[in-house]
């Protein structure tokens, strides 16, 4: 069992693409149950643990499918265009 501990918030963590390459992360096997002793074993890796998800997500995923050519079905048409309206509303 591998855990992941990010450097920034969930929310910063989960928005920042892994382009950006602005934050870390660490990795570690340990099963310490003090975070202090967990932390001193780790890993820290440079850029965004999106990219390890994603090789983790390889081994368990199953095969790559291609995109639909449209979206909706005929009993369920899209809403409207992503990225969606209450993505450009100000909160």
């Amino acid at each position: 069992t591998t855990f992941v501990l990010g450097a920034s918030g969930h929310i910063a963590g989960a928005i920042n693409p892994a382009s950006k390459n602005r934050r870390s992360y660490w990795t570690g096997t340990s099963k310490a149950a003090d975070p202090d002793e967990w932390l001193e074993q780790a890993v820290e890796q440079k850029g965004s643990w999106w990219v390890h998800w994603a090789e983790w997500l390889k081994a368990y995923g199953g095969k790559q499918l291609a995109a639909r050519g449209r979206l909706g079905s005929t009993k369920y048409e899209p809403i409207e265009p992503a990225p969606g309206r209450y993505v450009k509303e100000k909160a």
